[in-house]
């Protein structure tokens, strides 16, 4: 696990009460069911680290809990079938991920509680009352902790990347309010910093290729990825895409820089599934949902990718390696 996974935040006070699972004899254990955006086989991690929080709170996987997963594969419309899936099993919490996978919960339940990892604004998305006293069945962890994020990938791209001046943004219209924030926001940052910003859509899995080849045509010399559910699962395309048409690009999730981006700029998305765990420790011992203040995240990291840089020909200035929390060399 990174040591940037809120090791701190673990309050030894969970670690010392006594299972609710354990001090109900032979009952049988609870169910949580586990909703990923993803697939499987490239978000497996986010799975980990969650089942890895419930290990150090010293939960047995079949003995204490049962864990239910189901993958929405990158597809949105999937989340209803899959959560109905989950409370004809009778899962006494579900963990959700994505602001689609919790928008399809918050429809699903009003009984369950729900936790949800990485949404971008549950205020916004009527998700929650309040950060700090969120009401009703849902709770969780959020994306939405700092404004101009658009205006740092723009900076960061900008400095990796200085002779670029066509920048091609790369999104999903589908991908919620927040996308369509970040990209006014990048829009705004890029044009200040004397770049051109063009705008390319992928709505499914064939519109990348498509948009890549668009981008050759309009002469685009760097790439700015916005991350939803579809692009994050297809990261490994994107980045080998960007490769083929050596666009320096800059990336909101770490993934898509362990994938072979060049750089990557934003919160530790493993770690809030980790945490995620010690919701799921409190709710089963009695706490309500509508009571546990909604998280932000608090650090963002910065990932260099040094062989994507020199695959690229760039080099990447002293002053922005030595900002970096991780390079991959």
């Amino acid at each position: 696990m990174n040591r940037r996974m809120f090791l701190g935040t673990l309050a030894g006070s969970l670690l010392a009460a006594p299972l609710a699972a354990q001090s109900q004899g032979t009952r049988k254990p609870p169910t949580v069911g586990f909703v990923e955006a993803g697939s499987a086989s490239v978000n497996r991690h986010f799975a980990d680290a969650f089942r890895q929080g419930l290990m150090e709170l010293g939960y047995v996987e079949g003995q204490d809990i049962v864990i239910a997963e189901r993958w929405a594969e990158g597809k949105s419309e999937r989340f209803p079938v899959l959560l109905a899936e989950l409370l004809r099993l009778k899962a006494d919490v579900i963990v959700a991920a994505s602001s689609p996978g919790a928008e399809a919960a918050k429809k699903a339940t009003s009984t369950v509680p729900i936790i949800f990892v990485g949404v971008s604004d549950p205020i916004a998305l009527g998700l929650v009352a309040s950060l700090a006293r969120p009401g009703g069945n849902l709770t969780g962890l959020s994306l939405a902790a700092e404004e101009g994020l658009g205006g740092k990938w723009a900076e960061l791209l900008k400095q990796a990347a200085p002779t670029a001046s066509r920048v091609a943004l790369l999104f999903n219209p589908l991908g919620g309010s927040t996308i369509s924030r970040r990209m006014k926001e990048t829009h705004a940052a890029a044009s200040a910093l004397g770049l051109r910003p063009k705008d390319f859509e992928v709505r499914d899995t064939k519109d990348i290729n498509g948009a890549f080849a668009e981008m050759t045509r309009e002469h685009m010399g760097a790439l700015l990825v916005m991350t939803d559910p579809l692009t994050l699962r297809y990261r490994a395309r994107i980045v080998q895409l960007a490769a083929n048409n050596r666009l320096p690009a800059v990336y909101s999730f770490g993934e898509f820089a362990y994938a072979g981006g060049l750089l990557a700029y934003g919160p530790n998305v493993a770690a809030m599934f980790y945490r995620a765990a010690t919701y799921v420790d409190r709710l089963l011992k009695g706490a309500k949902p509508g009571d546990l203040p909604v998280e932000q995240p608090t650090t963002f990291e910065l990932i260099i990718n040094l062989k994507t840089a020199k695959a690229l020909g760039l080099t990447i200035p002293p002053s922005l390696l030595a900002r970096a929390d991780q390079i991959i060399e």
